[in-house]
């Protein structure tokens, strides 16, 4: 399903559709497209660009790709597949909850 979606190799790319993200939620997917675990997410996020497209977008950034190992280090990628969210060329860290008070901080 990745075919459905953007998708981002260079980090020229992912830099121009942060910065010209606004007023929408830009959800950046980091992953393989031959990982299985990212293609059964690819399917969710193709499903759902419809739904979201008022309000946000989506895009699936390639790690393999070699100037992607940029942001990878800069946010800590450890784990694939791992969803970062952007507004306002902001970046959202979310808490998803294991405290009483889920939040989101910018």
């Amino acid at each position: 399903m990745s075919y459905l979606l953007q998708t981002l190799t260079r980090k020229q790319d992912v830099d121009k559709v942060i910065r010209d993200m606004l007023d929408k939620v830009l959800v950046l997917r980091f992953g393989r497209a031959t990982d299985v675990v990212c293609m059964q997410l690819d399917e969710i996020l193709a499903k759902t660009v419809r739904d979201v497209s008022k309000f946000a977008s989506i895009a699936l950034v390639d790690v393999d790709a070699e100037e992607i190992q940029v942001y990878l280090k800069y946010f800590d990628i450890t784990l694939i597949p791992a969803t970062i969210f952007f507004f306002n060329a902001h970046h959202m860290k979310m808490d998803s909850g294991y405290f009483s008070l889920p939040h989101i901080q910018f």
